[in-house]
């Protein structure tokens, strides 16, 4: 069974990621992509669908971990009755390559070392051939399946049995080991070897000075820092794309369904996590990332999507997963994500305002990237007034939703902005008509003059955390009364033990069966909020409280249980760290 959300760790190498968990287990792992299929999935099944076990044999009596300093390099120490020895996991940057190294060192004693490697092809359902050969001079153990090889080195190679490859070896104080799998295409010959020591010299030097750069001048500066990594970690260093998390369907509701696929690059996330970025100081990334979003959504600014695949690619099918019961038997599994072909009128105004931001930051705009950027305020300019599903995904009817006609009043004033502060040319008198005439609507319709709140759609009186969005892209001041009354109205309807819900689900406004727990970001949604409407106290209070839930080494998931203390949903989630960093921001 796999292990609480909250006691994983994540590393990457910028192509992908894995979860590490304190027990040792590598549970989850896809190569050579975010997307692509898990080679070791017991995340979401058993030890058989796949995982790399390295710890200690005998009982352990501790366990702590930790990241070299600025640094996604994991340290795990193990401390046993007769010995501690310290596990350190890296997948290496910088060659295009997919490795995991994992190196164990013994400080103190004598410690017996359980070594398991279980991988599997295709989400734990394959299991590969597995061989014994020599290559560059060593013996490997290589196993193959279909268009995958996947090659473990080391000093002691298990031995295979029914499937797992197995072994134990005795380390003393002094004695170092280290084992690597890598990934390779099956029909290539496997590859040399790593030279670990220069390529984890390598990795460590180029990602402290990535994070050297984040700010210091904010609350919580060492977790602001973390994010800041987190976030680094899920941007595909070839494509510039930026997944929401490099997990798929741990459950927001467990035992449940509400389960999703989040291994991909939806257009809001990956703008704000730009706007972190940029506000942090890390103005390099805005360009890379327009690079990403000019190919993305080349073509018809009608065929728009809300998310596309890590390189661009707009096919991404939802599918069940049968053979695996799910993380805490939360079915389905689910691969891909349907909300693809949802309408969700929101978008556009997360990137204009990304885009803006990039503009201040000295991002000169290009032909290309201002015609296109045109283009997509011209087809919301045809089509504004049509109801969406909403940034939530909703999955049943399309409503109009305040939070949507909120952003697409964004749009339309970053366009003219754009226009009137950078020169541009653009239809500018339309643009500002449609500004003005969206933010009427929105004041006569999507607020409640009874209750003194803006409301979660147009046909309700329920409120939404979105809401307190509405500061913070400047549709209103934060100390305006309206915004006032509905920090409270959020706060009265939404908070189950001092956190927030994103809605009441026992509207059914969203189509699915099942509960949910308070979402991350829609917390720290409320420390920006209550920042900007002068009531700091209350902020950094709630910021000291959200903070306090990151596990021991700084990571979020996208939503916590406050009923049991326990991390919920797709770890860790691009949307919580991001919000925590704009929060810190906020509180500067």
């Amino acid at each position: 069974m796999a292990l609480p959300i909250e006691d994983y760790a994540l590393i990457g190498d910028r192509g992908t990621a894995a979860l590490v968990g304190k027990d040792g287990s590598i549970d989850w792992l896809c190569l050579p992509r975010f997307d692509s299929p898990a080679c070791f999935a017991a995340l979401l099944g058993t030890e058989e669908n796949g995982r790399w076990l390295l710890a200690p044999a005998d009982e352990v009596l501790a366990t702590s971990r930790r990241y070299v300093d600025g640094t996604a390099c994991l340290e795990t120490t193990f401390t046993t009755a007769d010995g501690e020895v310290v596990l350190l996991d890296v997948m290496p940057v910088g060659d295009g390559r997919a490795d995991v190294v994992r190196r164990l060192t013994c400080t103190r004693g004598t410690v017996r070392i359980r070594h398991d490697w279980v991988v599997r092809a295709d989400y734990g359902l394959v299991r590969p051939w597995v061989s014994r050969e020599q290559a560059h001079g060593q013996e490997v153990v290589v196993a193959v399946a279909g268009p995958d090889k996947f090659v473990l080195r080391g000093p002691h190679l298990p031995h295979g049995h029914h499937g797992h490859h197995s072994h134990e070896l005795d380390l003393s104080a002094g004695d170092e080991v280290s084992f690597s799998t890598t990934w390779v295409r099956s029909w290539r010959d496997v590859p040399e070897p790593l030279a670990i020591d220069e390529r984890i010299d390598a990795t460590t030097d180029r990602q402290r000075a990535w994070s050297a750069r984040a700010p210091r001048d904010v609350p919580h500066a060492d977790l602001v820092q973390r994010s800041l990594l987190t976030l680094l970690l899920m941007t595909h260093a070839e494509t510039g794309g930026i997944v929401a998390a490099p997990t798929t369907s741990l459950p927001e509701d467990f035992g449940g369904e509400r389960n999703w696929d989040y291994r991909f690059c939806w257009l809001r996330d990956a703008a704000l996590t730009l706007e972190s970025l940029l506000g942090s100081g890390y103005d390099g990334e805005a360009f890379e990332w327009r690079n990403w979003l000019l190919r993305a959504v080349a073509g018809d600014p009608a065929d728009l999507q809300i998310m596309y695949t890590i390189d661009g690619g707009r096919q991404l099918p939802e599918r069940e997963v049968p053979h695996l019961p799910g993380y805490a038997n939360s079915r389905p599994v689910r691969i891909g994500n349907g909300a693809v072909c949802q309408r969700q009128n929101d978008v556009l105004g997360e990137v204009m305002i990304a885009l803006e931001l990039a503009r201040d930051a000295g991002l000169e705009e290009t032909h290309n990237s201002w015609a296109l950027q045109r283009a997509l305020v011209d087809e919301l300019a045809d089509h504004w007034d049509r109801p969406d599903n909403g940034l939530w995904e909703i999955r049943g009817p399309q409503r109009h939703f305040t939070h949507s006609r909120v952003m697409v009043w964004v749009a339309f004033d970053r366009a003219v902005k754009a226009v009137e502060k950078h020169g541009l040319d653009g239809p500018v008198d339309r643009w500002r008509d449609l500004r003005d005439r969206v933010r009427e609507e929105i004041l006569d319709k999507g607020f409640d003059d009874e209750r003194g709140t803006f409301t979660q759609h147009y046909d309700t009186t329920a409120v939404d955390a979105s809401l307190l969005t509405i500061p913070l892209v400047g549709f209103l001041p934060g100390d305006d009364p309206r915004v006032l009354g509905t920090i409270d109205a959020v706060v009265a309807d939404l908070d189950v033990g001092g956190l927030l819900l994103r809605y009441r689900t026992e509207t059914g406004v969203d189509g699915i069966a099942g509960d949910e727990h308070p979402f991350l970001a829609c917390s720290f949604w409320l420390v920006s909020a209550l920042a900007m409407a002068g009531r700091r106290e209350e902020a950094l209070e709630l910021m000291d409280r959200l903070c306090g839930l990151a596990n021991d080494v700084g990571l979020l998931s996208e939503e916590y249980d406050v009923t049991h203390g326990r991390m919920a949903g797709n770890f860790p989630q691009a949307f919580s760290h991001l919000a925590l960093v704009q929060a810190a921001l906020a509180l500067r």
